[in-house]
């Protein structure tokens, strides 16, 4: 996936309520329960049914580091799926999305204006119709650069124009070199 949408995931996953499974078994059946058969797992997990099985019953116990990292994504992209609902319905009606990042930001803007690129580090609360925005778009698919527009346009609305009171001529920020990016919902 794409720096933004692993950022979303994560501000998405600190509101989980339970850990998550530690455990390569534990793990294994929890997905064996989320999907409804072994087959499912080791379809989704690109292994055979009777390794799936193994873990199950507690005779594989250290998987592969590959397969452990495949296991592990899995599990946290079911993980309580009710919590990530709430949060994410939260964050889209009342309550809005951080963003902070560390990047080279920039914008479009008439003759004789500062418009250099530089690097900012900027922790920006955004309204909920831009956490809507990226959820929605991160939902549908789309890639790292459709999801960099969404938060530039937020960037542009917040911090450049803070609201419609300054920079009104500003037609575009330009978010280019992310050194660090972080959502909080």
């Amino acid at each position: 996936m794409s720096m933004f949408g692993d950022s979303l995931d994560k501000a998405v996953q600190k509101t989980f309520t339970r850990p998550a499974p530690k455990s390569a078994g534990a793990r294994m059946r929890y997905l064996v329960k989320r999907l409804g058969g072994t087959r499912a797992v080791a379809e989704l997990l690109a292994v055979s049914q009777r390794q799936v099985e193994r873990y199950v019953s507690g005779r594989a116990k250290h998987p592969r580091p590959d397969l452990a990292a495949r296991l592990e994504r899995e599990v946290r992209a079911r993980w309580q799926p009710q919590i990530r609902a709430k949060a994410r319905k939260r964050a889209t009606t009342t309550g809005g999305i951080v963003i902070d990042t560390r990047a080279r930001l920039g914008y479009t803007a008439p003759i004789g204006s500062t418009d250099q690129d530089r690097v900012r580090h900027l922790t920006v609360e955004l309204p909920p119709q831009y956490a809507a925005r990226l959820f929605d778009a991160q939902e549908t698919g789309a890639g790292e650069d459709e999801l960099r527009r969404i938060a530039a346009d937020g960037l542009r609305e917040v911090y450049f124009q803070d609201g419609g009171r300054r920079a009104g001529s500003l037609e575009e920020v330009r978010f280019t070199d992310v050194e660090h990016l972080e959502f909080d919902l």
